[in-house]
């Protein structure tokens, strides 16, 4: 497959968010800038565009922490896909935007009380147990809450390795030191535990690999490792399983010299997978779960900004915009840019140049070297494949300036699904000690 190229789109869907589809203009005259744009219709592309490749055993549960903007959450929901939530308030995003609690599982490394007892009154399909101690914790939480003939809870545990982890890993900025999970010691045990307890049930475990890979085989030994450690889990416990969840970790190119995801790859080697097991007594019965996150909203959405100024220093032109890593950090978090588009580009001929926003410190830098016309002042820059990580992980008090109105545009229609926060609604939250 050619690099940039999507295997087998659907047929009149889109799958990547195209800037000269939208009136960007129009958008942001109504909604200012900067802003947050998901196209809703790629989202539904891309939606029609993985399921086509999987095989039917396979459940797709939305990562909401991709973006949990509830317009977004509730369009994944509506098409029929469940959600995968690591906090209680994407458990009330989830439920909120319409998604029924038995297709929702929740994962999460440091679970509160209050959320585990959240999560089990609201009978969610599985709840991830990361530890002997969080099962302990859940265990005491369901018998306190169980009355009658109340069904145990279902838990997932969830293994540290499953021996087959991808390669391919998004840089991070305290080290990749494993943390998640339980090794195998404490796994195999806990795995006893949720058998023999009368208010918890062992449906299955939890293996995620690693982020944004684009190697389907990686993601296939992935599934085929986590797979194999859930047939010696329920050989072990004697109990048949019937849900394994190998993540998400599906990823998507964030340069145009990057290959895509292939897809057809994938679905062929879950199949086998599947099918493999279609007579062992362990997993027969079970289905396999997939937690895409960024993979179906990424390249969905974009982030708008305008340009506010440009000068050079040392020969070099710098653009500044009026947004920034306060509300997109993602390129400064990870090291890795993303693409840039700028409407209404200068007269002049391409040269590098950065385009950096408007906070004090030089983290703010939303593309350290691109090749482009030197934009004019009010010029729109579109920051693209920013549908997920993009709000949701940003940090929006730094210097007070307001959020991002978030707008979907769904059959050339802009909708407003989070309006713009002044920081004038941050001071009304705070109060002054008296002789302050």
């Amino acid at each position: 497959m050619t690099a940039g190229a999507i295997a087998d789109p659907p047929a009149g869907r889109r799958t990547q968010l195209d800037p000269g589809h939208l009136d960007l203009e129009r958008v942001t005259g109504r909604f200012g800038t900067p802003l947050y744009v998901y196209d809703l219709d790629v989202v539904e592309g891309r939606v029609a565009m993985l399921r086509a490749r999987l095989p039917a055993e396979v459940d797709v549960a939305y990562a909401v922490k991709a973006n949990p903007s509830l317009g977004v959450i509730a369009t994944l929901g509506a098409l029929g896909l469940g959600a995968d939530v690591a906090s209680g308030g994407e458990l009330a995003a989830a439920l909120r935007a319409g998604i029924p609690p038995e297709r929702i599982v929740m994962t999460g490394p440091g679970k509160r009380d209050d959320e585990l007892e959240v999560a089990v009154r609201a009978r969610v399909r599985a709840i991830t147990v990361e530890s002997p101690g969080e099962l302990a914790r859940l265990e005491a939480i369901a018998a306190a809450l169980r009355t009658g003939t109340a069904a145990p809870v279902p838990v997932l545990l969830r293994a540290a390795s499953t021996d087959a982890v991808p390669a391919q890993r998004v840089p991070v900025i305290q080290g990749d030191a494993p943390r998640f999970g339980m090794d195998r010691a404490d796994l195999f045990a806990a795995a006893t535990i949720a058998t023999g307890s009368a208010h918890l049930e062992l449906v299955g475990i939890h293996g995620f690999g690693a982020s944004n890979v684009l190697d389907a085989e990686a993601l296939v030994r992935h599934a085929a490792g986590t797979f194999a450690l859930a047939a010696e889990i329920g050989r072990t416990v004697r109990r048949p399983l019937r849900l394994v969840d190998v993540g998400g970790g599906l990823g998507i190119p964030y340069r145009d010299d990057e290959p895509d995801l292939d897809l057809a790859a994938l679905g062929d080697g879950l199949a086998r997978i599947m099918a493999s097991y279609a007579n062992n007594p362990w997993l027969r019965e079970a289905r396999l779960l997939l937690e895409p996150g960024r993979f179906l909203v990424g390249p969905a959405g974009a982030y708008v900004t305008r340009v506010l100024d440009r000068k050079r220093i040392a020969g070099r032109a710098i653009v500044t915009v009026d947004g920034g890593v306060h509300h997109l950090l993602r390129p400064a978090l990870v090291g890795q840019a993303h693409r840039v588009t700028v409407l209404s580009d200068g007269p002049g001929d391409p040269e590098p140049l950065s385009i950096a926003g408007p906070l004090c410190t030089g983290l703010d830098v939303l593309a350290a070297s691109v090749t482009l016309a030197l934009p004019h002042p009010g010029a729109l820059v579109v920051v693209r494949d920013a549908g997920a990580y993009g709000f949701t992980e940003s940090m929006p008090l730094f210097l007070s300036h307001p959020t991002p109105a978030e707008v979907a545009v769904r059959d050339g229609e802009a909708l407003l699904l989070r309006a713009r926060i002044d920081p004038a609604t941050w001071l009304d939250a705070q109060h002054i000690p008296p002789g302050g």
